[in-house]
């Protein structure tokens, strides 16, 4: 075999490992100067260990499981797979590349989430502590938790990649296009963890939180995070596992695949027949993602407060409008230096729309979920009249934010199109998370300001320091909204792009509806995604119910429990929900990796593009709804807790508990989960795609 990359262009990849070597050493930086922030009191120490310990103690049972799952996959990988790579020379056994592509991209999203959850656990005691000085001071010990996790997602993604080609390419000779499908390989690793981390981390959650709030708030008539509820260090473990472990995984497996899918169509285009212009398609995505790595970097320097809540979120803010400038900025020059003068400038437009139209439906998600704007006014005025009518406008709502994000993504899948094709498309999907490393940030800092007000009440600490606590988690809810904007948002482009990089390898020029395989399909991967939600939500309910049956009997067993004079059994708690999650996780991944080889080998390679173009439209839509409704029945509460409507206590505020519970499941687990669900369904697709025949073994 040939090495197709020219010297220069290998130069150029090293450049991009560079930069993901310098995402990596910033964030160990960051982390260091959390470690150098005081942790406060020994109460608060005691607090804050247990929650790290039963956050660990999640993720040791997950990566078991994980590793069981891996194994097994890698070694079908390399027998269906590995053995059939034409190019490897004649008489040679073959080596285990996609396989080991696979457990590397695995590996490399468990690696991402551990160091988050690690960071996340140290800085949530030390916010608490930097809160009783200042709100500044909290703000940057949370922030820079979560700019360490974000860092880290795009330093590993990109080492990742560029290491696996460079590998490849350099030292084994691998031909380009064998590189690209073992490097479809390392999307999937991270894909398969991202689902079992979202799913059972958003199982884990939520359990402990229904269960913790049912008891507590609804039933004892106690305070959020009160220290009597044995749920409530399982509820702040969840935090961790559900929003940043979970989340992290997300987004590393949306950042990988994107890259993935852009370097596959990559692959493809015809710019002037020659070789170099198809070796430059594949490098700008990562080279965009290079520049968007330095730009992340950058405006993590600039999110800083020394005012209230709405400046809070205006730092936030702040620090990924001037990434995103700056990622504009450098983007337009790589494209005009590195891209024929024929498509340069459409390619940087396809990127441009991406990037924009993340931003703005994040901004959408805010206004449909943020207590600042007249949807979540509505729906918690609608408690006023009972848990009814908050379930029924908090659907509504859901329903029809799904209006604008979609037609933004049809906007931008319009001009990716226009401008650049299919590469166009898959640019978009890079431009859109260009950024992660700080819009990743502004997501995961969430988590920890509010474990810090969970340590601040379980602590006994002075109401001033719960007030800051509660400005920084305010905005945290609200600037969450855009990282699950973007998150939707990239879900539905980076599978539109590997959709098309399928369509390639698969020779469909288009689907034939008339076909009844190609009909059977779609209406098949339409189901999906609502079978995968009801799999999903009837595991928080089992998990839930356990846990609400295990703080009961604490109540009723324990003396001296609800009168402050004795310690619940929070241990058992955290036990119930890790053995819960762990349980419930392994089927709806074995429905989302099983599924397509199933439509493929049965009906072919056509009901299988009808599968995957009916996961992906209802798969994005329900995820919206979902996202939002969920969403917005937790900030409906809030806003009542904070004195509207009757305030903590009343009869509107049981009935937003009640919509907040529901949502739960809806904004945590099964949203979520079903971005990831339709992305694995389509990478899977895309590496086995050489397995089915057009008509399956009906053809």
């Amino acid at each position: 075999m040939t090495n197709v990359f020219t010297t220069s262009l290998a130069q150029s990849l090293g450049v991009v490992f560079s930069c993901g070597i310098l995402a990596l050493f910033t964030a160990w930086i960051f982390r260091l100067l959390i470690g150098m922030r005081g942790c406060g009191t020994e109460k608060m120490q005691s607090i804050a260990l247990q929650v790290r310990k039963g956050a660990m103690a999640f993720l040791r049972q997950e990566y078991k499981v994980i590793a069981i799952f891996v194994v097994i996959i890698a070694l079908l990988l390399y027998v269906f797979l590995d053995s059939s790579i034409a190019n490897i020379a004649a008489g040679q056994w073959p080596l285990p590349y996609t396989a080991i592509s696979f457990v590397l991209g695995a590996f490399c999203s468990v690696l991402a989430g551990f160091i988050g959850m690690r960071t996340a656990t140290a800085a949530n005691v030390r916010t608490t502590q930097a809160a009783r000085t200042s709100l500044g001071q909290a703000l940057r010990v949370a922030f820079l938790s979560g700019a360490t996790m974000g860092l880290s997602v795009v330093g590993l993604g990109i080492i990742g990649i560029t290491g696996v080609m460079l590998v490849l390419t350099q030292k084994y000779q691998v031909s380009l296009p064998d590189t690209l499908q073992i490097l479809a390989g390392f999307s999937f690793g991270a894909s398969t963890v991202a689902l079992f981390a979202r799913v059972g981390g958003g199982i884990f959650t939520k359990a402990a939180d229904v269960g913790a709030d049912l008891v507590g708030k609804v039933e004892a008539g106690i305070p959020e995070d009160d220290p009597r509820n044995p749920a409530v260090i399982a509820d702040n473990v969840g935090d961790n596992v559900g929003d940043v472990a979970g989340m992290g995984a997300d987004l590393f497996e949306s950042y990988v695949g994107s890259l993935v899918a852009a370097m596959l169509i990559g692959s493809t285009v015809v710019w002037g027949g020659s070789a170099l212009s198809v070796e430059r398609a594949i490098l700008f995505p990562l080279l965009v993602s290079a520049i968007g790595i330095v730009a992340s970097i950058i405006g993590t320097f600039i999110v800083r407060t020394k005012k209230g809540n709405a400046d809070v979120h205006k730092a936030l803010k702040n620090g990924l409008y001037l990434s995103s400038v700056i990622v504009i900025a450098g983007s337009f020059f790589a494209a005009k230096q590195m891209l024929p003068a024929s498509v340069w400038l459409g390619v940087f437009f396809a990127l441009l729309s991406g990037l924009v139209v993340g931003v703005l439906i994040g901004t959408i998600t805010e206004y449909y979920t943020s207590d600042h704007f007249s949807p979540v006014k509505n729906l918690a005025a609608s408690a006023q009249t009972g848990a009814a009518t908050t379930i029924i406008s908090g659907l509504a709502l859901g329903y029809m934010s799904t209006l604008l994000p979609i037609l933004l993504i049809c906007a931008a899948i319009g001009i990716a199109y226009s401008q650049a094709g299919l590469y166009g498309i898959a640019i978009s999907a890079v431009g859109m998370l260009s950024t992660l490393g700080i819009s990743l940030a502004i997501d995961a800092y969430g988590p920890v300001a509010d474990n810090a007000g969970g340590l601040a009440e379980m602590a006994s600490l002075p109401k001033q320091v719960r007030t800051r606590t509660d400005a920084l988690d305010s905005a945290g809810n609200t600037t969450a909204a855009i990282g699950k904007g973007f998150a939707i948002g990239s879900a539905a482009l980076t599978a539109l792009a590997l959709f098309a990089a399928f369509s390639e390898a698969a020779a469909l020029t288009s689907i034939n509806l008339m076909n009844p395989m190609t009909l059977i399909g779609l209406l098949i991967g339409g189901t999906l995604p609502y079978v995968f939600s009801s799999m999903t939500m009837n595991a928080v309910g089992r998990a839930a119910f356990a846990m609400i049956e295990e703080v009961r009997r604490q109540f009723k067993e324990i003396e001296g429990l609800m009168e402050g004079k004795a310690e619940g059994d929070s241990a058992r708690c955290v036990s119930i929900a890790t053995d819960a999650a762990i349980k419930e996780m392994m089927l709806p991944g074995f429905l989302a990796v099983a599924t397509p080889i199933a439509v493929g080998f049965v009906l072919g390679t056509e009901a299988l593009g009808g599968l995957l173009a009916g996961a992906l439209v209802s798969g994005i839509l329900l995820a919206i709804s979902m996202a939002n409704s969920g969403g917005a029945w937790d900030n409906a509460k809030k806003y009542i807790e904070a004195g509207n409507l009757g305030g903590k206590g009343s009869d509107t505020h049981k009935a937003a508990v009640v919509g907040d519970t529901v949502g739960d499941p809806f904004k945590d687990t099964s949203g979520p989960s079903i971005n990831i669900l339709v992305k694995l369904m389509t990478i899977v697709s895309v590496l086995t795609v050489g397995l089915y025949s057009a008509g399956g073994l009906f053809g």
